[in-house]
């Protein structure tokens, strides 16, 4: 599990659209890399609006947005498509980058136990390193916090 000032783990995933992203690559770029449960969900597709919506905001921060949740890419094509999204969606399918993060984890629903994404966010600085991380996040007022703190650093 990572922890503010650790190197982030680096990684290269394929990405909407049939091409790669690889974290590294994104430098000296900051990165907002948020993880989430699935596509096209209400939560997930709030968030995913928001992150477009102040997609302009990020980048005068010095951010790349960059979305991972365990979706095929043709699923992220679609959900891309179909909310016009504007921020780089990657496909961990092999769940090794979720793992590196530790944002898998036991949740349950409706009395059911099982293993998915735990909605998280990492803010990551121009060397690297996790400046913030936000853990088991509530979407209302998320993008914007994370603006703030873009912003502040």
């Amino acid at each position: 599990m990572t922890q503010i000032g650790d190197m982030a783990p680096d990684f290269t995933l394929p990405r909407d659209g049939g091409d790669s992203v690889t974290l590294s690559a994104l430098r000296p770029a900051k990165v907002v890399l948020y993880f989430y449960p699935k596509d096209d969900t209400s939560g997930c597709t709030k968030q995913a609006i928001g992150f477009t919506e102040h997609l302009q905001a990020f980048k005068e921060a010095g951010c790349e947005i960059v979305g991972i949740s365990k979706d095929s890419v043709a699923k992220h094509d679609k959900f891309r498509e179909k909310h016009a999204l504007g921020i780089i969606l990657a496909s961990d399918a092999e769940n090794d980058v979720c793992e590196q993060y530790g944002v898998w984890k036991e949740k349950s629903m409706y009395g059911k136990i099982y293993m998915g994404i735990e909605r998280s966010t990492f803010l990551i600085g121009s060397d690297g390193k996790i400046l913030q991380e936000w853990r088991k996040v509530r979407v209302p007022g998320h993008v914007e916090a994370v603006l703030e703190a873009a912003r502040s650093v």
